[in-house]
């Protein structure tokens, strides 16, 4: 227990209970849900292993120091005052990410600003050089989060943000983050259990999401690199250890996982990405439009997809949306379909009731994950 530390998983909005349930199936202690994201217990191997393994998680910190500060005098005292020599030297290099909440504090740019002068000005200080900033590839990647009076110092244990996974080399024009594409599965009950398609994967993410759920894949397995493999601490042995048990864990699959898009360009994209995340046996990508589709497979399809919603995309939003209503309704009995949109008239346009609605963000836009249960024949039994 002596080993354990707290560590702050964060998540997008609409995923801290996806998130939490992930945790709490990885062996973490003390799981607790905030906004955007939640908070665990754990060991250094656990944290190796939480970066390897969430779906939901785009970013690992670990809790350093917290305390109040009520001016940039105070900020800049405290942060001099830490002993960061113990944790880089004066030939590696920082990387300070802030957000800011507070009414003294209001330009997060200026607040990271400060952070860094009272760093360097400490190196300088003691050892004549100072440490130089690498936005990229640092030594030491370091969070401020000041709300209201309390600052809190986190080291980030992941780096670059955690939904870059390492199989993605191609993207269409308006691509869906890895992380909601895994929020989505999961918040849909996808497991592995039966068929999947998705009817328009634009550059692949979802269906490669979905095989990696479904074959228990660690999401990150294909990553070049972890902020926590520069720190002074790093197990290299440990991490090899942790690595090789989780793969132990990957299952096979018996149904089959499919992948549609109307462009070429987009089904030489997904299909490239598929091959980079060495999925190509689970996975088939094949040019077809939707409105155009019908059920190919005898028992029960789960689908889940990200429509365009005419913001990067130019589409009739309404008219799609009535497409898409229709189709389900004709061409895919037995289906669950689940899909992601951001305009109250284009859901009214699908034409279909809902049996559910989670409010989601896809970047900046607020949209609703949408549940349709559509039954063989003329079943009206309600799920």
């Amino acid at each position: 227990m002596a080993n354990n530390y707290k560590m702050i998983a964060k998540t997008m909005f609409g995923f801290e209970s996806v998130l939490a349930n992930e945790l709490l199936q990885l062996g973490a202690m003390d799981v607790k849900e905030g906004t955007r994201m939640v908070s665990f217990v754990g060991d250094k191997g656990f944290m190796y292993k939480a970066n390897l393994c969430l779906r939901t998680a785009l970013k690992i910190l670990k809790p350093y120091k917290s305390f109040k500060v009520h001016n940039e005098k105070e900020l800049y005292d405290q942060i001099y005052a830490l002993p960061w020599e113990d944790f880089m030297g004066v030939d590696d290099s920082l990387a300070i990410d802030t957000a800011v909440h507070s009414e003294v504090f209001t330009h997060s740019q200026y607040v990271a600003l400060k952070v860094k002068d009272a760093i360097v000005d400490r190196f300088r200080e003691k050892f004549g050089r100072r440490p130089n900033v690498d936005l990229k590839h640092p030594t030491l990647r370091i969070n401020i989060h000041i709300e209201k009076q309390f600052c809190n110092v986190s080291f980030d244990s992941s780096g670059s943000s955690l939904h870059k996974r390492g199989y993605r080399s191609s993207t269409n024009i308006a691509p869906i983050n890895e992380v909601l594409a895994a929020g989505m599965l999961l918040l849909s009950g996808w497991k592995g259990q039966c068929d999947f398609l998705d009817p328009m994967c634009g550059s692949g993410t979802i269906p490669i999401e979905a095989a990696m759920i479904a074959c228990n894949i660690p999401p990150n397995i294909n990553r070049k690199e972890f902020a926590f493999e520069k720190w002074k601490d790093w197990d290299e042995a440990l991490f090899e250890k942790i690595e090789e048990s989780v793969m132990k864990k990957i299952t096979d699959f018996q149904y089959s996982i499919k992948g549609y898009d109307k462009a070429p360009s987009a089904v030489e994209k997904a299909t490239e990405n598929v091959k980079n995340a060495n999925l190509s046996d689970f996975i088939k990508i094949e040019r077809k439009d939707f409105f155009h589709s019908e059920k190919e497979t005898e028992g029960y399809l789960h689908m889940v997809f990200n429509p365009p919603y005419g913001e990067r995309l130019e589409i009739d939003v309404e008219k799609f949306f009535e497409s898409i209503g229709d189709t389900l309704k004709q061409n895919y009995h037995g289906t669950h379909a689940w899909f992601i949109a951001t305009n109250v008239d284009s859901i009214k346009s699908v034409g279909l009731r809902a049996s559910r609605k989670i409010k989601l963000f896809n970047g900046p836009l607020e949209g609703r994950l949408l549940k349709y249960v559509i039954y063989e024949g003329s079943k009206k039994n309600r799920d």
